[in-house]
């Protein structure tokens, strides 16, 4: 991976910094993190590195197509390693628990919003927003 990190960004004209590689392992790491989460995780290894150098790094990462970002929340964005299979995310808004689900649960609406308004649905930074059935004062139970 460190290979083809450093082929990939020598090729758009930047290098493998130790900065890089610690925001990226980071992400893999971490599954879905918030660029303070990554810093957190990076200041484990370097305490040389603040939040400026996360947040751009995360940009050159994200432009390589390394890490994508999402919105789970008002705040700040969410990051995750492309090297997960592609997904969306189901929120909860009352325990705030996410669940990566499989793009073709949404096919049929992808599909659709392609033919009746030529419109590409980037599942990756999709967020449904929701509640849960733990958290669903509505759903009934079988008792």
């Amino acid at each position: 991976m460190t290979e083809d990190l450093a082929a990939r960004l020598h090729s758009l004209g930047y290098r493998l910094t130790p900065q890089r590689q610690f925001v990226l392992q980071a992400v893999e790491k971490l599954g879905h993190a918030t660029p303070d989460e990554i810093l957190a995780e990076v200041q484990t290894q370097s305490s040389a590195v603040n939040i400026s150098t996360i947040y751009r790094t995360l940009e050159v990462l994200e432009e390589l197509g390394l890490v994508r970002h999402t919105h789970l929340s008002d705040r700040a964005p969410t990051y995750h390693s492309v090297t997960d299979h592609e997904h969306f995310h189901l929120v909860c808004r009352n325990c705030h628990r996410v669940v990566s689900v499989d793009p073709e649960v949404v096919a049929p609406l992808a599909h659709r919003l392609r033919e009746e308004h030529g419109f590409v649905l980037d599942i990756g930074h999709l967020a449904v927003f929701g509640h849960c059935v733990e958290c669903d004062p509505t759903e009934e139970t079988d008792a």
